[in-house]
């Protein structure tokens, strides 16, 4: 019976694990990366990795996050206390059971198509009616349409940009693309980035049309994109 029970726990870990990696989902992360994120929230480990900050930065995913963290604790508590108990105590495996199966039909649920389209609607609304604009992830503020795309361009040895003036690339009167900033080590240029010349070893961050951007910067560009997730 004890055996069933820790069983059964496991069962209703792994239930855990696969709702709140859809949650994450549903607010537009990644599946590979939801997936190992709730799975290191819930171990304590790897969650220091640079992806963490796709969590952090988002409202609704630091509280299942927060949710995560202490029911892996929890967890670890359960199982370390089964097993240390395994022929001594009367286990409550019928319950837990009925617990597992519960689980399992909420993921059942979740993975309905009807019911993930209301749920990330939802979300969003949520999410822009209960937080300060600037608690928003930069996708749900900036990238409300199809096309919107952001870029982080590093300028390398063999750029055609070196030299030459965000002016002289971007037309801000005919093209479909902004500006934000020009990084250059410790130093962020903002209000004169079209007309400093660019250097080797800046970053240039632009957003506005993706076809536009693609264009000017090229398919290949080897910087950092955000896109929309439909």
């Amino acid at each position: 019976m004890a055996y069933l029970f820790i069983f059964i726990y496991i069962l209703i870990i792994l239930a855990v694990i696969e709702i709140s990696a859809l949650l994450f989902i549903y607010t537009g992360l990644d599946k590979q990366i939801a997936r190992f994120q709730v799975i290191s929230m819930m171990t304590g480990t790897g969650f220091t990795t640079g992806e963490s900050e796709l969590i952090l930065e988002h409202p609704l995913r630091r509280k299942i996050c927060a949710f995560l963290i202490l029911f892996g604790a929890f967890s670890l508590a359960v199982i370390i206390s089964s097993i240390s108990s395994i022929l001594s105590e009367e286990f409550l495996t019928k319950e837990v059971g009925y617990i597992a199966a519960g689980l399992i039909l909420i993921i059942l649920i979740l993975k309905m198509p009807s019911v993930k389209n209301k749920f990330i609607d939802w979300l969003k609304h949520d999410v822009e009616e209960h937080y300060d604009f600037t608690d928003l992830p930069i996708k749900d503020v900036l990238l409300t349409n199809e096309d919107d795309y952001i870029l982080k361009y590093p300028v390398l040895e063999d750029s055609p940009f070196a030299g030459k003036k965000l002016s002289e690339i971007i037309d801000p009167e005919k093209d479909d693309v902004v500006v934000l900033y020009v990084s250059r080590g410790e130093i962020t240029i903002r209000k004169e980035c079209l007309s400093t010349e660019i250097q080797e070893g800046d970053d240039i961050v632009v957003y506005g049309d993706e076809k536009t951007i693609k264009k000017t910067f090229g398919d290949d560009s080897e910087g950092k994109e955000v896109k929309k997730e439909g």
